[in-house]
């Protein structure tokens, strides 16, 4: 499968308990090999952006905009962090992300192509063109 996105690929980085076990320098270690990974991706012109969510924030939902607090820092589904990618394919983005340094030890990296424009919005566009012809 070699799907072209010319909008780039975003790496999701799920899990905030994985590093707790570790020692010290088994975390440094993690910690210098995962910034040597985007670096290099960076250098090679393929990671765009990248940066590491703070553990606590909030999350607005409902027709009455209720505010809340989260993501639960414990959650296995928390995202961590994330790195937008400019490479030429799907398969790409999925062999960066399991180079994930994080992976040995529970982290999970969900890659995903980034959409051009809201899915609504497309599916608007269409049916306002089936409508017109």
């Amino acid at each position: 499968m070699n799907t072209q996105n010319q909008n780039g690929y975003m790496l999701l980085f799920r899990g905030n308990d994985w590093i707790k076990p570790l020692s010290p320098e088994e975390k440094q270690k993690v910690t210098d090999q995962w910034m040597a990974w985007f670096r290099r991706l960076t250098d090679q012109g393929k990671a765009v952006a990248g940066n590491p969510l703070e553990r606590e924030g909030k999350i607005v939902s409902g027709k009455n905009r209720v505010v809340s607090d989260g993501p639960f820092a414990e959650s296995k589904e928390a995202i961590g962090g994330y790195f937008l990618l400019d490479v030429a394919s799907l398969d790409e983005a999925v062999a960066i992300a399991q180079e994930c340094p994080g992976l040995p030890y529970g982290v999970q990296v969900e890659v995903r192509p980034v959409a051009a424009e809201c899915p609504v919005a497309s599916e608007l566009k269409q049916e306002a063109q089936f409508v017109s012809v």
